[in-house]
């Protein structure tokens, strides 16, 4: 199987400035992403920047560093364009890890990788994990509705399956933000504007669904570390480290 990694990184971090290059240990944050997904297997890994601060960083580790627009409204965006820079055919299978998950499992990213590969009739391969249905009305944890054959039904802020009074509760998932792309769907993906129900709820993946694209999802192989966001994320991972995780 062969796939290609991007990493989006962005400088401009609105709750945590300049996370990217926020150091974990010996090292920035993106550079142990970048190490990550060296170890995957896949053909290429692209770091995907509008910052130079970033890009000098990486370069001088020996990264691949893709030069974006600083406007993107969102990392699907800024992957659309490095497809179109890199040239890469339309059956290209690009796996998108954020830079900002330096604990990502590399089983969770060679899984949905081959899930995409595996699966002809999608254009997008995700994953879950079960969730306490007592976080479940936390807005930030995005939850999922998938059906039997694993397509994904609808994603939401809100607590999905809602658990009707008297009635057994069915299980509740949480999205884990690990995607694969074909890059021809890609280039169709940013042609269309923003769906009603992706401005509702403020999750770019309804846009996909509202288009009646196929998403594939499966439960994650491995656990999935929280990635970093605040500085407490941060502080945690680094304790993670320093403890040998």
């Amino acid at each position: 199987m062969t796939f290609d990694i991007v990493i989006p990184a962005r400088y401009a971090s609105t709750r945590l400035p300049g996370k990217a290059l926020l150091p974990i240990a010996d090292k920035p944050m993106v550079a142990w992403v970048w190490e990550r997904a060296m170890q995957a297997g896949a053909r290429h890994v692209v770091i995907a920047t509008d910052d130079s601060r970033i890009a000098d960083e990486m370069t001088a580790r020996g990264a691949q560093v893709a030069m974006t627009r600083g406007d993107h409204a969102s990392g699907t965006d800024r992957l659309a364009e490095v497809v179109d820079q890199l040239t890469w055919p339309d059956d290209t299978v690009i796996v998108n890890l954020q830079g900002d998950e330096p604990l990502m499992p590399l089983e969770n990213i060679q899984r949905v990788a081959a899930m995409l590969a595996e699966t002809s009739s999608a254009d997008i391969a995700t994953l879950m994990e079960p969730l306490d249905r007592a976080v479940a009305d936390e807005p930030s944890i995005v939850k999922v509705v998938a059906s039997e054959t694993g397509r994904a039904l609808y994603f939401s802020r809100a607590a999905i399956p809602a658990h009707a009074a008297g009635r057994e509760a069915a299980p509740l998932f949480r999205h884990v933000g690990l995607y694969a792309y074909r890059a021809g769907f890609l280039r169709q993906f940013v042609t269309w504007p923003p769906a009603s129900l992706e401005l509702s709820e403020s999750l770019e993946q309804l846009r996909a669904l509202a288009h009646d694209v196929h998403i594939q999802i499966e439960l994650a192989p491995k656990p999935v570390p929280a990635g970093v966001d605040t500085e407490a994320d941060l502080e945690a991972v680094r304790a993670h480290m320093a403890s040998g995780g």
